[in-house]
């Protein structure tokens, strides 16, 4: 009795049979999650198929993976439209910070990204710590222009001032 779970047409393409498989994950040097793929029958039957890593690639299969990249491909466009959004306002945005320095204007500490990115939530900007692109800790009063990277296309810079703290200026005075 034939075993109806792995039933699939075999393609036979010269002396060799092939079979054509969706890939439900990612299979190193095979292909990507939603990629149409040709293998050997015995790969198929004795891999792909029971790790669920593939399934027979019918009409309908090919039309769900569609409908889901048209889905993602949507997803995308919306996400990369609210970042550029973002990017374009963070641009227009200059972040003062405080912070104990010497008389020659160097600090005590540093400043980092995730001080940059608490000061821009603060103001309303949603922006990780990871999107800040900092060169090393700025270590001295001054202006800066920081790189924020939202995605691989989408790139800006704030401005950031690193000005000696409140208490600190009071006491010299």
């Amino acid at each position: 009795m034939p075993n109806k779970r792995h039933q699939h047409a075999e393609i036979h393409t010269g002396h060799r049979a092939v079979i054509e498989l969706l890939l439900a994950e990612e299979v190193p040097s095979l292909g990507k999650q939603g990629e149409i793929v040709r293998v050997r029958p015995g790969y198929a039957r004795n891999y792909l198929l029971p790790y669920g890593l593939a399934t027979v690639a019918t009409d309908a299969n090919k039309r769900r993976v569609e409908k889901h990249r048209a889905a993602q491909a949507t997803v995308r466009a919306e996400k990369i439209k609210s970042l550029q959004e973002l990017a374009n306002a963070v641009n227009k945005y200059s972040v003062t910070l405080e912070a104990n320095a010497t008389a020659e204007g160097h600090l005590y500490g540093s400043i980092v990204a995730s001080d940059i990115s608490k000061a821009l939530k603060a103001a309303s900007y949603a922006v990780e710590t990871d999107n800040v692109r900092l060169d090393g800790p700025l270590k001295e009063l001054g202006m800066y222009t920081v790189k924020l990277h939202f995605a691989p296309e989408i790139e800006t810079e704030v401005k950031v001032w690193v000005v000696p703290s409140a208490a600190a200026a009071a006491a010299k005075a």
